[in-house]
């Protein structure tokens, strides 16, 4: 059996589980018994597969990186704009 094979039977196996996956992780977060930080983990979890992750913000740390991507971008995005500037 090939890699790719082998790696989609994995794949629909796991997702055989998704149900009882799901009530597990509801189960966790619902517990009084379970650890907050377990319970905080299971949510996050039930969160991320609802939801998709959250975004994180980029921080420029000053030394324009930053408007460096931006402006790379928009000469890419609008090149007849030969400063790169918005439109």
């Amino acid at each position: 059996m090939g890699k790719a094979k082998a790696l989609l039977e994995i794949r629909s196996l796991a997702r055989s589980h998704t149900r009882t996956a799901i009530r597990v992780l509801v189960g966790i977060m619902r517990s009084n018994d379970a650890t907050p930080a377990a319970r905080v983990s299971a949510a996050n979890a039930i969160l991320d597969r609802g939801w998709g992750k959250a975004t994180q913000p980029l921080e420029n740390s000053g030394d324009g990186a930053l408007e460096l991507i931006h402006r790379i971008e928009r000469v890419i995005v609008h090149p007849e704009n030969g400063s790169g500037e918005s439109v």
